[in-house]
């Protein structure tokens, strides 16, 4: 059967699979998802380092486990060359409100460093019912029970 509505979605046709799946690649080298990274970080991967964009007060408020805090406003060239560009550095602010991990992953990048933003950042990190660090403790994943991923 036949609907008299034209389709919203399809008023601009799909781009051909090949062309998709680079897009899709390309976006997946730009981002990451807070399961993703809490994946790694309870793996130990070592080759990742989650950078809290926020202020010093709001990181101690709370942050992901085993991120650092590096607020955006002060990632200086000076404090950008002391970092190891063989990471892959992730940066997070509270969500899509906020552009902190954006400028950070700006500035990052700019520094010739390799760089990934969280999607949703601490937002999503919560909805997604991932812990919780509070104070000046990095603290740690590592070995923690996986939050089951719903996607």
């Amino acid at each position: 059967m036949k609907s008299e509505h034209q389709s919203a979605v399809l008023a601009f046709p799909p781009a051909n699979p090949t062309a998709m799946a680079a897009a899709m690649v390309d976006k997946l080298c730009w981002h990451t998802d807070a399961w993703d990274v809490a994946q790694d970080l309870a793996n130990g991967i070592a080759d990742i380092v989650v950078i809290d964009t926020r202020s010093f007060e709001h990181y101690c408020a709370g942050h992901i486990p085993g991120a650092i805090s590096l607020p955006h406003k002060e990632m200086t060239p000076e404090r950008l060359a002391e970092l190891d560009n063989t990471l892959v550095y992730i940066t997070y602010c509270d969500g899509i409100g906020c552009n902190g991990s954006t400028k950070g992953a700006w500035k990052l990048a700019s520094a010739g460093l390799k760089v990934k933003e969280l999607l949703g950042g601490l937002d999503f990190w919560r909805r997604d019912q991932h812990p919780i660090q509070t104070g000046e403790q990095q603290g740690s994943l590592i070995n923690a029970e996986p939050v089951a991923c719903g996607c």
